[in-house]
């Protein structure tokens, strides 16, 4: 895919996650199948700029180009200086967010709270296009505030006039949060009223799902988040469903194990093994759900400090799981 000058592996995109899509989790969903991976949103505070976090959510030493990184705020003057930080550390795209549903961003008016204000919305997207004329600056967003108010039609009206070169919705509205099931009847809509690029995002979770969503909607890629969590593999398996129309095997508990090993080796050279061990119990946790077992490995796995413990519970688990082929699930309840 030619995706803003840059040829692409496919049209498979890795949605932005606060916590989940450091550089390790977009290093790996690229090598796993992915054409491009966004950077977890990176505050417009300057003040910010000095943290740990944020100087780990700025490092993409190594990652394969395009480096996407995600801003987020509420001021246009703000937001334009944090596009011209991140490009100065290396920033090839600058995503906007306009998507995040959580109360803390909100509540500042930054997130998806910015589309109840349309003026601020072109405020915004003029002063972060201008900041940073050679780079290409695109836009994720909902469907609308609530679902009295889906505007997601004008919101990409306005990103286009103001520049915007390409845009990501989520088929929900503010108010649903992550509630209920996505709808792509909007993003259709908006595919029909804007030339530049439109990605489809939501509820995305396998092959199938992937190519109706792609046809219904007329979209140019889908964007997948929380599906990926503990199954990044699930690029592939759309990559090859959408060029073939079959079905790759389940990877082996075997492959699981050794992609779960190399994940892990990578957060904690990434974050150090302190808070590398942290970090890991959650992906640990999305790598094992619904194996037969996982509930008591999980609840164990929790109250293990180290990263030797960590390692050695994991190998154990997978060990056990290897002579089981494919591997057991759980009964859904």
């Amino acid at each position: 895919m030619n995706f803003l000058g840059f040829k692409l592996r496919n049209n498979l995109f890795v949605a932005p996650m606060a916590g989940v899509t450091d550089r390790p989790f977009r290093q790996l969903c690229k090598r796993l199948g992915a054409g491009l991976a966004v950077s977890e949103m990176v505050t417009s505070n300057s003040l910010l700029y000095g943290s740990a976090k944020t100087r780990r959510r700025a490092d993409h030493a190594g990652e394969a180009a395009p480096i996407a990184v995600q801003i987020a705020g509420a001021d246009a003057a703000m937001m334009a200086e944090a596009a011209r930080y991140n490009v100065d550390q290396g920033a090839q795209i600058i995503d906007i967010n306009m998507g995040c549903p959580a109360k803390k961003v909100c509540n500042v008016m930054a997130g998806s709270a910015l589309m109840k204000d349309e003026p601020l919305v072109a405020r915004i997207l003029e002063s972060v296009v201008k900041a940073v004329p050679d780079t290409p600056v695109t836009l994720k967003f909902r469907t609308g505030w609530d679902h009295q108010n889906k505007n997601a039609p004008s919101i990409a009206r306005i990103a286009e006039d103001c520049g915007i070169r390409a845009i990501a919705i989520h088929g929900r509205t503010r108010s649903d949060q992550y509630r209920g099931h996505a709808e792509y009847d909007t993003i259709a809509l908006v595919k029909t009223q804007v030339a530049i690029p439109v990605i489809a995002n939501g509820d995305i979770d396998t092959p199938q799902k992937a190519r109706q969503v792609l046809r219904h909607t007329g979209a140019d890629g889908i964007m997948i988040g929380r599906a990926a969590q503990g199954r990044p593999w699930l690029f592939r398996e759309i990559e090859h469903f959408l060029a073939t129309g079959t079905l790759l095997p389940a990877p082996s508990a075997g492959e699981i194990h050794a992609i779960l090993r190399q994940h892990l080796a990578d957060l904690y050279a990434f974050y150090g093994e302190d808070t590398g061990a942290k970090i890991a119990r959650k992906h640990i946790s999305w790598y094992t759900k619904g194996i037969t077992g996982a509930a008591r490995f999980r609840h164990a796995m929790n109250q293990l400090a180290t990263v030797d413990e960590q390692l050695a519970a994991t190998d154990e688990f997978f060990g056990a799981q290897a002579a089981n082929q494919p591997l057991c699930m759980e009964q859904a309840a």
